[in-house]
C-alpha cells in the first residue's frame, strides 16, 4: 500500500473512531424506515436483507438511499427518499436535477469511499444501500449510526427494483413501470434490427492504462445492449462472460465490428484522455472499417452505467437508436 493511501486510511478510521464514541450510548440494533403511509402513526415491522432479519418503523421521516439508482428506482414507484448520496463526477446529466425536481436533498460522497462521519451528522431514520458485493463489516458500522437495510440484489433495475417494491408494498407500481421500458425496447429492437440487420456492435472501454471490451453475457449493461436491444457482438467475442476484458489493441483487425460504441471511461480523480489520444492515433484503429465509415459513438459513463434506470435506460435507447437508425 501506497504511502497516500495509507495516510488515507488512516484518516478513514480515526473519523470512525470518533464515530463509534458517538454511538455507544446509542442501543445496537437493526432499524429502519419507509417513507410511505401516516407519518405521525408509530409502530415497527420486521423486514429481511442481505444479512438477516431487520425490525424498522412502519413509517420513518429521514431515508437516506446510498445509491442514485435506487432512488430513481423508489421515486418511479411513487416513494421519495429525504436524502440521496451521489458521486457528481459520474452521475447522468439529468438525474440531480430529477431529485432536485422531487424535493430530494443530495449528499455529496467519494467514490469508492465511505464517510461514517458524514453518515452519523446526517440523522437517517433509515439507510438503503445495495446488498451484493457489501462488505459485512461495513454494513455492521453503517447499521451503528442507523438502521440499515442492506437490499438482496445488485443494481440493476430488473433485480432491484423488484425487491425494494417488495419492501414498501408498491409491486403493482414496479411491475407498471418496468412494463412501459420493456415495450418501449421491444420498439427500438425491432427498429434496430430493420436498420442493420445482423451487424456488428462493439462496446469499447477506454481505461487510463488500458483498453477493454464488454462481453454479451457480462451483467446489466451486458443485458442492455445484447439482449434488450438485441445488438450482435463481434464474433470473436461471442462467448465472453467477462465484464469489460482487457485486449491488446493488436487484435483490431480481427475484430470487425460494423459499429463502435467508444467509452472514455469517468472515474472520479483518473483522467482517460491520454489513452483515448493513443488510440485515436493507433494506424489499427484509423484502418477499421467503423472508423473509415464514420460509425463510431461516444458512450459516456455516466449514462449507460450510473445512468441505468426507467429514465436514464430510456434516455439511452433514444440515443442508441438516433445513432444506430437512419
Amino acid at each position: 500500500m501506497s504511502k497516500r493511501a495509507m495516510i488515507r486510511l488512516g484518516t478513514v478510521l480515526l473519523a470512525f473512531t470518533f464515530v463509534l464514541a458517538a454511538c455507544t450510548n446509542a442501543p445496537k440494533q437493526k432499524e429502519a424506515a419507509s417513507s410511505i403511509g401516516n407519518p405521525e402513526s408509530g409502530g415497527t415491522r420486521v423486514v429481511k436483507d442481505a444479512f438477516g432479519d431487520v425490525t424498522i418503523p412502519s413509517h420513518p421521516k429521514n431515508m437516506l438511499v446510498m445509491s442514485s439508482k435506487y432512488a430513481e428506482y423508489l421515486i418511479e414507484m411513487g416513494i421519495t427518499p429525504q436524502m440521496v448520496s451521489f458521486v457528481p463526477e459520474i452521475e447522468p446529466a439529468y438525474r440531480l436535477p430529477y431529485f432536485e425536481k422531487h424535493g430530494v436533498k443530495m449528499i455529496q460522497e467519494q467514490q469508492y469511499q465511505m464517510n461514517y462521519e458524514k453518515l452519523l451528522h446526517l440523522s437517517p431514520d433509515l439507510i438503503i444501500t445495495q446488498g451484493d458485493g457489501m462488505d459485512a463489516q461495513v454494513y455492521e458500522k453503517v447499521s451503528r449510526i442507523a438502521p440499515t437495510i442492506a437490499l438482496q440484489a445488485g443494481s440493476g433495475m430488473y433485480d432491484a427494483m423488484p425487491k425494494l417494491a417488495d419492501l414498501f408494498d408498491k409491486k403493482t407500481e414496479s411491475e407498471k413501470v418496468l412494463a412501459e421500458f420493456g415495450e418501449k425496447a421491444t420498439r427500438a429492437r425491432e427498429k434496430i434490427h430493420q436498420a442493420i440487420g445482423n451487424k456488428t456492435v462493439l462496446i469499447l472501454r477506454v481505461d487510463p492504462k488500458q483498453y477493454r471490451y464488454l462481453g454479451s453475457q457480462a451483467g446489466e449493461s451486458s443485458e442492455f445492449f445484447y439482449k434488450t436491444l438485441g445488438l450482435t457482438i463481434p464474433e470473436i467475442f461471442k462467448d465472453s462472460k467477462d465484464w469489460f476484458t482487457p485486449f491488446s489493441l493488436e487484435i483490431l483487425p480481427e475484430i470487425k465490428p460494423d459499429f463502435i460504441f467508444l467509452e472514455k471511461r469517468m472515474i472520479q480523480n483518473y483522467n482517460s484522455a491520454d489513452s483515448l489520444k493513443s488510440l485515436e492515433e493507433n494506424p489499427l484503429w484509423k484502418n477499421m472499417d467503423a472508423v473509415k465509415n464514420n460509425h463510431v459513438f461516444p458512450l459516456k459513463t455516466s449514462d449507460f452505467v450510473e445512468g441505468e434506470g426507467p429514465i436514464g435506460s430510456s434516455l439511452l435507447i433514444d440515443y442508441v437508436v438516433e445513432k444506430l437508425v437512419p
